[in-house]
């Protein structure tokens, strides 16, 4: 049997876990998913997102908020236009490895 990475690190607290599992639920929906590929290829303002995601400007401003809050994108301003991205690495990392368990099951 093989060693988990994480079986050197201590339980998780129950604030941890409500915290993991409510990024997950977030994660969750179809339209913040393709939010979030957009937005890992490149920084964004709502307007081109929108167009990439297909949904209005509106819809996708409702989204980043929630994003926002839950610290999965941030906003850069630049003058009148606002500007996102992944918040993180942290971020990228767990999209990326998400999409590739999402792939690699799909092909067995």
């Amino acid at each position: 049997m093989s060693k988990s990475r994480v079986s050197g690190r201590a339980p998780l607290t129950d604030v941890s876990a409500a915290a993991l599992a409510e990024t997950f639920k977030v994660l969750g929906d179809t339209t913040r998913v393709r939010i979030l590929d957009a937005l890992s290829r490149s920084e964004l303002c709502v307007h081109d997102l929108a167009g990439r995601v297909g949904i209005s400007e509106s819809a996708i401003s409702h989204q980043l908020r929630l994003l926002r809050g839950m610290r999965l994108v941030r906003p850069r301003r630049d003058g009148r236009l606002v500007y996102y991205a992944l918040d993180d690495q942290h971020i990228v990392g767990l999209f990326v490895q998400g999409l590739e368990h999402v792939e690699e099951r799909g092909s067995r």
